[in-house]
C-alpha cells in the first residue's frame, strides 16, 4: 500500500485501539553528495532516510512512538508504543491534536527540473568548478573540500480529525575550502552557494568569488587589542544569529532559560533592528506551510524597530502563555519530539551596501568568519567569545587581514548596540539569515 493508505490504515486502528484522538507523521529524505579531488571522484554516496511517527491521546495523556518499517506489524507496534509511553508520563499536558487552521498559504518549495538533471552533469559542473579554482592564482595550492550535495524531502502529517497536510522541498549546494600559499603564509577561505535553480549556477563566478575569499587572508597583519567598531558580515551575523536562536524560544522563557522572559512589549535592541520570520522567502531554500503540529507558518515579526513582538510559541507554550501558536512547533525528524524553531529567521536589511558600511568606519574590524560558536557562547547569559577572521578597517577602507582574532561580548548588549544593517541578505542552509551589521564597538583580542 501507499504510504496515503499505509497512513489512513493506522489512524483507524490507533482509534479502534482506544486512542481518543491520534496523528500521524510521515517523513523520507533522499540525498545525492560528491567530493572531488583534483578532477576525481574522492566520495560519493546517495542514501535515502525515513519513518513514520505516531503521536495520539489515550487515558488523557499523549502517547508517541516511531519506526523506519511501513509494515502491518509496525502498525501494532506503534500502537502499543503509544500507549506505554502515555502510561508512563507523570503529568497530562492538556494538548490535544490540532483540528488545522484555516487558511495555509500555498508556496513552491520543490524545483521538479532539478530532479531531471543528471548526477553527471552535476558532478561535471563541480570539476569544472575546481578547475577553474585552480587556475585563477599560482598562490592557489588545492582544495580541502570541493563538495555539491543534493537533498530532497517530503513530509505528510494527517490526523483523526480530518486534517491532512504535505510538503515537498529540494534543493542544492555546493562547498568549497580553497587554501592558499605565499611565502610561508598559508591561509583558507570558504564559500557556499545555495539554490534549486541549477542552470543559475555559473562555474566561472563560483570559482572567482571561492578563489578571492581565500587570496583576501594573506598578508596578515596583527593590530592591537581592544574595543573596535565592528563590520559583521552577513554570513557571520547569520552564524551568531542561529547560536543564539533560543532566547527566542517561549518554552526557553518559560524554564527560565531566557533572559528574554515578561520582555514582549518591550525595547530589547536598537531601533535599527526588525528581526522576522518568514517561511516563504525567495532566498531561503527552507520553510513549510505549515509547522511541526500543523498549525499554519506566516511571515511575522519577531523584534520590529528593536522591539520584541512575540517569542516562539508551539501550541503547549501557547496555551501556557494564554495565546495563540506563532507556528513554530519543530519536528528534527520522525523521531524527535516537538519542540520550537523558527522557518527563515532573519535580519531585515537597510539602505546602504556593505562597502558604503565600510567606508563610514574610521577604524574598526570586518568579521568575516567565527567559529567555535557552540562551546564559545552561553545562550542563557548571552555571553560570547569565539575566534574569528577578519580585516581591519582604517580611514574606511580595508587595509590587511588580521592575525588570528578572538572577539568577545554579549549578545543582548549586541542587539542594543547594532548602528546600521547593510543591503545585502545572506541565508544559511538552516534558514537563518542576515545583512551585514554595523556595530557600536566588540572586544577584540589579536593573538
Amino acid at each position: 500500500m501507499n504510504i496515503v493508505e499505509y497512513q489512513e490504515k493506522l489512524l483507524d486502528k490507533a482509534i479502534k485501539a482506544g486512542f481518543k484522538e491520534v496523528e500521524v507523521y510521515f517523513e523520507r529524505k533522499n540525498s545525492f553528495q560528491c567530493m572531488l579531488y583534483e578532477g576525481q571522484i574522492d566520495s560519493y554516496e546517495t542514501s535515502e532516510d525515513g519513518g513514520l511517527s505516531l503521536r495520539g491521546l489515550h487515558n488523557g495523556k499523549m502517547g508517541y512512538a516511531y519506526t523506519e518499517k511501513l509494515d502491518d506489524d509496525s502498525m501494532s507496534f506503534l500502537i502499543d508504543s503509544a500507549k506505554a509511553n502515555a502510561d508512563v508520563l507523570d503529568e497530562d499536558e492538556c494538548i490535544d491534536i490540532f483540528e488545522g487552521s484555516n487558511e495555509y498559504t500555498p508556496y513552491e518549495f520543490y524545483n521538479e527540473e532539478l530532479e531531471t538533471i543528471g548526477i553527471p552533469e552535476k558532478i561535471e559542473l563541480l570539476r569544472l568548478i575546481e578547475q577553474k579554482i585552480r587556475a585563477y592564482d599560482s598562490r592557489i595550492v588545492t582544495l580541502d573540500y570541493c563538495f555539491l550535495q543534493e537533498y530532497s524531502t517530503e513530509r505528510s502529517l494527517v490526523n483523526s480529525k480530518n486534517l491532512s497536510l504535505s510538503h515537498k522541498e529540494n534543493g542544492l549546494a555546493i562547498y568549497l575550502s580553497t587554501v592558499v600559499k605565499e611565502g610561508e603564509e598559508l591561509k583558507t577561505g570558504v564559500y557556499l552557494k545555495m539554490t534549486r535553480d541549477f542552470h543559475s549556477l555559473n562555474a566561472e563566478k563560483i570559482a572567482k568569488a571561492a578563489a578571492e575569499e581565500a587570496l583576501a587572508n594573506l598578508g596578515e597583519k596583527p593590530i592591537p587589542s581592544g574595543k573596535y567598531p565592528i563590520i559583521l558580515r552577513s554570513d557571520a551575523t547569520a552564524s551568531l544569529l542561529s547560536i543564539f536562536m533560543p532566547i527566542l524560544s517561549a518554552e526557553n522563557a518559560q524554564n527560565d532559560q531566557s533572559l528574554l522572559k515578561g520582555k514582549v512589549g518591550q525595547k530589547v535592541a536598537s531601533d535599527t533592528l526588525t528581526l522576522l520570520n518568514a517561511p516563504f522567502h525567495p532566498e531561503a531554500l527552507s520553510g513549510a506551510s505549515f509547522d511541526g503540529e500543523g498549525v499554519a507558518t506566516k511571515e511575522q515579526a519577531i523584534i520590529s524597530n528593536g522591539t520584541l513582538q512575540t517569542l516562539l510559541h508551539n501550541r503547549k507554550t501557547a496555551k501556557k502563555e494564554g495565546c495563540e501558536s506563532s507556528g513554530h512547533a519543530h519536528k528534527e525528524s520522525y523521531k524527535g519530539a516537538l519542540s520550537i524553531a523558527p522557518q527563515n529567521l532573519y535580519i531585515s536589511p537597510g539602505k546602504r551596501s556593505k562597502e558604503e558600511l565600510i567606508a563610514s568606519v574610521s577604524e574598526g574590524v570586518l568579521i568575516t568568519e567565527l567559529s567555535g560558536l557552540h562551546s564559545g557562547t552561553n545562550t542563557v547569559s548571552g555571553d560570547f567569545s569565539v575566534a574569528a577572521k577578519g580585516f581591519h578597517i582604517q580611514d574606511g577602507k580595508i587595509v590587511s587581514p588580521v592575525k588570528q582574532m578572538t572577539i568577545a561580548g554579549n549578545f543582548f548588549e549586541f542587539l542594543h548596540d547594532i548602528e546600521e544593517s547593510s543591503s545585502e541578505l545572506y541565508f544559511l542552509p538552516a534558514g537563518y539569515g542576515s545583512p551585514s551589521l554595523l556595530v557600536k564597538e566588540l572586544s577584540v583580542t589579536v593573538e
